[in-house]
């Protein structure tokens, strides 16, 4: 089983790769959201690890990694730590960077931190740079030391997923999202699910894909497309539905569009600030 120690915890990761035995390729970095762990991403491996390395690690606290206590102080400079020091175990030094809901907060803090480890940049069904709501943090520690974490995950998942995702799979995440321990849940809240990046954003230096639905719970298209546009070089991507876990609920689209706006990174006629939207 892959293990990477750190000082205060372990981190669980996977690395997927099919691609052609003669070949070089890039990497991919993929950061999943709260409450979750890599298997998140079972549906986009196939398709990007045919065409590049995909390294899925467990965030600290979720998944196989350690879980962290009620009292551990996260932070997103902690957090994109963990990650640098991941990928220079593996010794790579620059990479792709794909990320759904919190963990496009992460990311997108990433990226403007650290812009000489940026090749691109996709984040998928994320929350704006200063995510509203963050009064509700003393509610949601509260239902979660109360009621546990299967509670929340199946009150919420309407909204995540959508109208059209089949019922089995909504259980699935359910049970999924609520396996998650605790006292990660916890002090991951408190510190990082409401931190603001907005001073970030102008920061990032690579190609950037948002991906969005029409009517995603995390914000208005406008909303989004205020965001999306401080970041220099990027394009939105706006997909129909509702849900805003779209790295789940449309992951064969996400996954496609993502796989094209990688390929075509280093290209020099990259459109900024481009909305694309897709056909009915």
């Amino acid at each position: 089983m892959p293990i990477f120690r750190l000082p205060d915890c372990e981190l669980f990761y996977q690395v997927d790769q099919f691609t052609d035995p003669w070949t070089e390729p890039e990497t991919v970095l993929m950061l999943h959201g709260n409450a979750e762990s890599s298997l998140s991403w079972y549906a986009w491996v196939p398709l990007l690890a045919r065409h590049f390395r995909v390294v899925r690690p467990d965030m600290r606290g979720y998944g196989q990694s350690t879980p962290m206590p009620r009292e551990y102080e996260w932070t997103l400079d902690k957090l994109v730590d963990d990650y640098c020091r991941l990928m220079d175990s593996l010794g790579i030094e620059r990479f792709h960077l794909v990320a759904a809901k919190i963990g496009g907060t992460i990311a997108r803090a990433f990226a403007g931190r650290r812009p000489d480890r940026m090749l691109s940049l996709t984040v998928v069904g994320t929350p704006q740079a200063l995510r509203p709501g963050a009064e509700q943090i003393p509610a949601l520690i509260e239902e979660f030391e109360t009621k546990g974490a299967e509670h929340w995950a199946r009150r919420t998942m309407d909204g995540r997923l959508g109208e059209h995702f089949p019922d089995e799979g909504v259980e699935w995440w359910t049970q999924f999202m609520g396996s998650a321990p605790v006292s990660s849940l916890v002090g991951f809240n408190r510190g990082v699910n409401y931190a603001d990046i907005r001073a970030d954003l102008p920061k990032i230096t690579c190609p950037t894909l948002v991906i969005t639905t029409e009517e995603s719970g995390l914000g208005t298209v406008e909303r989004t497309r205020e965001w999306q546009q401080k970041i220099p070089d990027s394009k939105l991507l706006v997909l129909p539905g509702k849900s805003y876990h779209v790295a789940a609920s449309d992951a064969e689209a996400c996954a496609q569009a993502t796989l094209q706006f990688m390929q075509a990174a280093p290209a020099k006629d990259i459109i900024k600030n481009k909305q694309i939207r897709t056909p009915r």
